[in-house]
């Protein structure tokens, strides 16, 4: 990258589509700005005008012009810096390329917002999203892991991205959700294996935040949900 370049990144602290996209930035070696945004008591006017559809984060900022969607910015990071060296997704093999987009959406889709619902939902709508959050973690276990090569830290891709931004805390997670384990040694052994993994690479420690303040976060979103009852 250019030294008249410049990328800013409105993300959240607690943002796993944000920390996605911070995570893919260090890896890549790409200096930028991060803009903290308040999502909760006043978004920015800046954030509003770059995304004045879903006005979410994450929002990339690259010499004026946004990309939203933090799977669409994963791809255009890897596309625009290309000579880092660090590709995220596969360069020649298309199979491998849409084998990986699928099960980072997969990941996404049918697991991360499963877990979502067992915050937000209630009653028999949250006793079939943690039915179906372990059904589909048990399929990343059995038809997506098996497929992917986790070589070493140095070798983090587009997949391990996905997971260790989604699921990296997934103790804290667990903590809160009491009724499943999201992520279980006996049941998930290599889900378990390689998230545990992703955990040690420097850029995913200094990227995932506070394990208590997630687990604080999570609580007041629960009760939010069901609101005065103590039972989370």
């Amino acid at each position: 990258m250019s030294g008249e370049e410049e990328v800013v990144l409105h993300g959240m602290w607690a943002s796993p589509y944000a920390k996605r996209v911070e995570i893919a930035l260090r890896l890549k070696g790409i200096p930028y700005q991060y803009v903290e945004e308040d999502l909760l008591n006043g978004k920015s006017e800046a954030l509003l005008r770059h995304n004045p559809v879903h006005q979410k984060v994450p929002v990339l900022v690259h010499n004026g012009k946004p990309v939203i969607e933090s799977c669409i910015i994963l791809e255009y990071i890897d596309e625009t810096w290309k000579s880092s060296g660090h590709a995220l997704l596969p360069q020649e093999d298309t199979y491998r390329r849409a084998r990986v987009r699928f099960w980072a959406d997969f990941i996404q889709r049918q697991v991360f917002e499963k877990f979502v619902l067992t915050i937000t939902a209630l009653g028999e709508a949250r006793e079939e999203a943690i039915k179906e959050l372990r059904k589909n973690m048990e399929l990343l276990e059995e038809e997506g892991i098996p497929q992917h090569h986790f070589d070493d830290q140095k070798n983090v891709r587009f997949l391990d991205i996905t997971m260790c931004a989604f699921f990296g805390l997934h103790k804290a997670q667990s903590e809160f959700v009491r009724t499943t384990e999201i992520i279980d040694l006996q049941r998930t052994p290599l889900v378990f294996s390689w998230v545990e993994s992703l955990k040690e690479v420097p850029v995913v420690k200094e990227v995932l935040p506070p394990h208590d303040e997630v687990v604080n976060l999570l609580r007041g979103f629960r009760q939010n949900a069901v609101g005065s009852s103590p039972q989370v």
